[in-house]
């Protein structure tokens, strides 16, 4: 049984209430979550307990992926003071594997997350429907059901409770009270002497298989409706339509390269160029080379994929990226029985050698 609190408030609001409590007793330095402006919903970095009367730390939107904001808040060093950091499961698995990558730092920071229930695409925000929405997605969420209008890539999520996390969150069941995990000696001290102590408790394992099963069912819905031809053409009929804007690569937590191979000078083709292969082919798609372009990507990140559905939701021609590479992700993930973000301290199967690997393809 894990140590834990038990807060008389709904999830979110219990979470507002740690993390408040957390800043005034100067137990953090600052907080790292959800806020709500005038402009949106968007990831703040607060350090005045005011401002967290406009946090929304469980709204079901990622405007962008948090781990791919930890990284770059903590390439070049950790944080010097704690930060409480409120991340969803994917978010945090995404961050994990930036950090076996050396491209952020886990110290100092105190990581909540939560049972997940989904997050809407960016364009029910740019419409203004998520505030309308919000009644029914705890209402599916607390049936153990995703919202038919959240992510594809959250619809299908079987990795919807925390690994990593020093306190999780069990936002399941509604109600207005709350227990919060603490799985780490170093979240029990945080939190020594703030509340009361609660009982050793556990995950509701039955609401957590029941959402499981549902979600592998959605699952193999949305792989079946998006299965494509094998080969070249299949992979032509799918990314065909891609304007090379690499908007998916700038939304993917795990695509970190600073200057990417693809918009190097490598990959730019000269007039010259054109003219030969004009002169070869008598005509040529431009821009070139889309399809290689997302199977390089898919063959770089394939293995860190944590199918948060960012990329698919920023591309300005709906291509289903997010579904095909957590087709093909999971594939690979599964032979090495991999689970990106599940352990910092496991190594990435590109970086391990194993003598009896894969004998299979020596046959």
């Amino acid at each position: 049984m894990t140590p834990s609190i038990r807060i008389n408030e709904a999830p979110e609001a219990a979470v507002i209430d740690v993390l408040t409590t957390l800043l005034s007793e100067g137990r953090v330095a600052a907080v790292i979550t959800l806020q709500k402006g005038s402009d949106g919903i968007s990831y703040s970095l607060i350090s005045d307990t005011a401002e967290l009367e406009k946090a929304v730390p469980m709204y079901p939107l990622m405007p962008s992926n948090l781990g791919q904001i930890l990284g770059r808040l903590t390439i070049a060093e950790a944080f010097r003071e704690t930060v409480a950091v409120v991340a969803r499961p994917c978010e945090l698995r995404g961050f994990i594997e930036l950090v076996k990558r050396q491209q952020g730092r886990l110290d100092n920071m105190l990581i909540i997350s939560h049972i997940c229930g989904g997050v809407y695409p960016l364009e029910c925000e740019v419409k203004g429907d998520i505030e309308a929405l919000l009644p029914e997605y705890w209402k599916s969420f607390e049936l153990g059901n995703a919202h038919p209008r959240l992510r594809p890539a959250c619809r299908s999520c079987v990795e919807f409770v925390p690994y990593t996390a020093d306190i999780a969150v069990n936002s399941t069941g509604g109600g207005d009270s709350t227990a919060m995990m603490l799985n780490t000696p170093w979240s029990q001290e945080m939190l020594e002497g703030l509340y009361p102590e609660g009982t050793d408790e556990e995950l509701d394992v039955n609401m957590i298989s029941s959402i499981r099963e549902s979600r592998e069912g959605e699952k193999a819905k949305i792989f079946a409706e998006h299965a494509r031809p094998g080969g070249l053409g299949g992979l032509v009929e799918v990314f065909g339509r891609c304007i090379g804007c690499h908007a998916c690569s700038k939304a993917c937590p795990i695509c970190y390269c600073t200057l990417c191979n693809f918009e190097s000078s490598v990959s730019e083709l000269s007039p010259e160029d054109y003219e030969r292969e004009i002169e070869k082919r008598g005509g040529m798609r431009v821009p070139p080379d889309t399809v290689y372009f997302h199977l390089g990507r898919m063959s770089h990140i394939g293995i860190s994929c944590v199918a948060c559905g960012s990329c698919q939701d920023v591309c300005p021609v709906d291509i289903p990226i997010s579904i095909l590479f957590k087709k093909v992700s999971e594939s690979v993930q599964d032979m090495f029985d991999y689970v990106p973000g599940r352990d910092p301290g496991e190594k990435l199967p590109v970086c391990t050698f194993e003598v009896d690997e894969f004998r299979e393809v020596e046959d």
